[in-house]
């Protein structure tokens, strides 16, 4: 079952049934026929309905913010900037740079045969989403996809039906064919047989480390090509006092934005020990001063977590590490919160063998650490399985520089946060995944790029 449920309120809004087997078979179908004539539309004509579907999202941002505040507490605000400067800028980027992906490479053999790759795309593509960005983290897969030529099949996340089929409504709207973009309400244990169709070329998941397991093992089983964005435990490496009221400003954000829901937060606060107190004390009274409120007020900075069950995981966490002998320096406890709100809380003395230590904390939890070194700061960083993203701070550039080579992610940001953008390549090592979202990467990834070789003296 699919259901609207209001995190703050805790009330059900709309239910939806899940697909059949034969349904989903069906769509498949369905699918695959559409990729026989959407893979021959003219370029411009897809980029007129990327184009097409930008402009619908500026039109009814309103529309989709709301939604997105109510099926998963996202504040207002914010869910307005996903659809604004999120969603609708990755549209209007691969509409612009079309003719620039999807040209020709020429290739110089030496034989003297003439030689080009081209950029051709291969079948159906299904991609898992999650729920904390649910415009998008579907826009990044679909978008360059459905530029490529690929039908995409979309199974949303199970709290965000009204969102996967708003979005589903809007790219039919501006043009694209039906069959071409399928949202999918299916259960999971179901996408096995979607995954093994011969018909389905390859699968894309964003989503938790166990997620990714076990789509990745059923795509390598039945050999598909599968990327995989994980979670994250992004550190925050603070390398001097430069600008420090800055830093502590961007460090909040970066917490607790999203409600600290986003695998590219910052999770772990690495700061020197000279400036470690300084840093502390403006750290913990800014995230003190915020409190839950009301999503749909115009400024709350923090909402609800997406659910009960999940405020109460990740208040079991900051439980056991207390319990341990870590230091709550603020908030702490979520027990006097009605339904799934959670004050900010920042950790101290955190040790490994703690959950606070070893896991992605998905909630606004900071843990912030004290090191003696840049070689004892890059150590401790890269203690983790997670190699999503991460961020050096300092007035030192040459010197952030150099931390940040050091670190084992696939982004970083130097006096910045990795972020997002069009442009840029999205994507983790270790167990925060494999392959690249956005830019031309993320037009890569299910793209056969294919050669054509014509003898020398062959060609007319």
């Amino acid at each position: 079952m699919y259901t609207t449920k209001n995190p703050a309120t805790g009330e059900v809004h709309a239910t939806y049934n899940t697909l059949t087997p034969e349904e989903l078979e069906d769509a498949v179908t369905r699918s695959t026929a559409a990729f026989s004539s959407w893979r021959d539309t003219p370029v411009d004509e897809r980029v007129s309905v990327l184009s097409r579907a930008a402009e619908l999202a500026r039109e009814r941002a309103e529309e989709l913010a709301q939604i997105a505040t109510l099926e998963m507490g996202k504040p207002i605000q914010q869910a307005r900037t996903e659809v604004t400067r999120l969603f609708q800028n990755i549209l209007d980027y691969y509409a612009a740079n079309a003719s620039e992906f999807l040209k020709d490479q020429p290739l110089f053999p030496s034989s003297g045969d003439i030689a080009v790759v081209k950029t051709v795309p291969i079948g159906p593509v299904l991609g898992i989403m999650p729920w904390n960005f649910p415009y998008y983290q579907v826009v990044r897969f679909a978008a360059p996809n459905l530029l490529l030529g690929n039908t995409v099949l979309i199974k949303h996340a199970a709290n965000c039906p009204q969102s996967a089929l708003a979005l589903e409504k809007l790219f039919h709207d501006a043009g694209l064919p039906d069959d071409a973009y399928i949202n999918l309400f299916a259960k999971h244990a179901d996408l096995e047989s979607v995954i093994a169709d011969p018909r389905v070329q390859g699968v894309s998941l964003t989503g938790s480390e166990k997620a990714g397991a076990a789509v990745g093992a059923l795509a390598g089983s039945y050999l598909k090509k599968v990327v995989l964005e994980l979670g994250g435990s992004d550190p925050f490496i603070v390398l001097d006092d430069h600008d420090l009221d800055r830093v502590v400003r961007q460090a909040v954000t970066a917490r607790i934005g999203n409600g600290g829901q986003a695998c590219v937060a910052a999770k772990r606060f690495i700061i020197m020990a000279d400036t470690y107190e300084a840093f502390t004390t403006k750290f913990v009274h800014a995230m003190s001063a915020i409190v839950p409120g009301d999503p749909t007020s115009e400024g709350t900075l923090l909402g609800p977590m997406v659910s009960v069950q999940a405020r109460q995981e990740i208040q079991g966490i900051v439980d056991e590490a207390v319990a341990a002998g870590a230091t709550v320096l603020a908030g702490g406890d979520a027990h006097d919160f009605s339904g799934a709100f959670m004050p900010p809380v920042v950790l101290t003395d955190v040790k490994p063998g703690m959950r606070a230590w070893n896991e992605e904390i998905f909630g606004p939890v900071a843990v912030l650490h004290r090191v003696n070194d840049v070689d004892e700061a890059v150590t401790l960083a890269n203690d983790t399985i997670y190699g999503l993203a991460g961020s050096v701070w300092s007035g030192d550039h040459e010197l952030a520089e150099k931390v940040a080579l050091r670190l084992e992610v696939g982004m970083v940001g130097i006096n910045a946060t990795a972020g997002t953008e069009p442009e840029l390549p999205f994507g983790g090592v270790k167990a925060s995944g494999f392959g690249r979202e956005l830019g031309e990467f993320g037009l890569n990834e299910f793209a056969n790029k294919k050669l054509v070789r014509t003898a020398r003296g062959q060609l007319n």
